[in-house]
């Protein structure tokens, strides 16, 4: 009788909990939808920041491109490094101390707050390197923020994956190189995918790491890599902390929840579609 009861208190636990889950976070999204939807125009999303103070009218395309391009550099930073060690650690490291102050070192950059990264980037490549306040400076902040997100899921994903394919691969000649790159990594391709396109999430709307580094009030799209950048983060908490535009603030966060839904979608599809162009 116990058992069973404890059995049904359990599910029960968990379908209030996925309901629980669920419920926020539509709440926040419709909110937020609500609250913004009626400033969300073609002119909002194709035009620069304007008035004084600035965002009280116009739009914010510079931070739109600002954040993507912010995006893509942390995302093919990150992802080099990320999948290049977790190839390491799972396929050549022979050294467990090593294997496990690898793992250490990655943890506890998971656990840096993203002000010390910002700081961090700001010393030594703003200042040391001499990059200035730029795209390239902000963009590989963020990625040195999402490695480790990246990275242990990789690592996950290819710990997981059959040990007895592998194993048959190399009994039959297959080089180990040969093996990653035809047979692990595109078994791998979709928690791959999935985790790149969540780290791009999180460093999309991280403002921390980028107001030391790249991101400033107003700047035009960026033309190079060494330009100043808006991003949509940064221009909503200038927005709401210094009382500007609430409605203009509710408007950025709309359209960063947008792109953030877009980007996740594209990462699903093109998933899906690399799946079936295989079968």
């Amino acid at each position: 009788m116990m058992k069973r009861i404890k059995s049904v208190m359990f599910a029960l636990w968990i379908c209030l909990s996925f309901i629980l889950t669920i419920a926020s976070g539509s709440f926040v999204i419709l909110y937020i939808f609500i609250k913004g939807f009626k400033s969300v125009d073609l002119e909002f999303l194709l035009s620069n920041p304007g008035g004084i103070p600035i965002g009280t009218e116009g739009g914010v395309f510079p931070a739109i491109i600002g954040s993507i391009l912010l995006m893509l550099i942390a995302i093919v930073f990150a992802s080099i490094l990320a999948i290049a060690t977790a190839v390491y650690i799972v396929f050549y490291c022979r050294s467990q101390r090593l294997e496990n102050i690898a793992d250490a070192i990655i943890q506890c950059m998971a656990g840096v707050p993203s002000i010390v990264l910002g700081l961090f980037g700001y010393s030594v490549m703003v200042v040391t390197f001499n990059m200035g306040r730029s795209l390239l400076s902000a963009g590989l902040t963020l990625g040195l923020m999402i490695f480790p997100f990246i990275q242990v899921r990789v690592e996950k994903a290819f710990q997981e994956f059959s040990r007895s394919a592998i194993n048959a691969s190399y009994s039959l000649g297959v080089s180990k190189v040969y093996t990653i790159f035809k047979l692990v990594l595109p078994q791998c391709r979709r928690d791959i995918v999935s985790s790149i396109t969540l780290a791009g999430g999180f460093a999309m709307g991280a403002a921390a790491p980028i107001m030391l580094t790249g991101a400033v009030i107003f700047a035009p799209v960026p033309k190079s890599l060494s330009s100043p950048v808006m991003a949509l983060p940064l221009h909503l908490y200038i927005l709401a902390n210094e009382g500007i535009s609430m409605e203009k603030a509710y408007a950025t966060a709309l359209v960063l929840i947008a792109l953030l839904i877009i980007i996740n979608i594209f990462a699903m599809t093109l998933t899906l579609w690399r799946k079936e162009v295989k079968r």
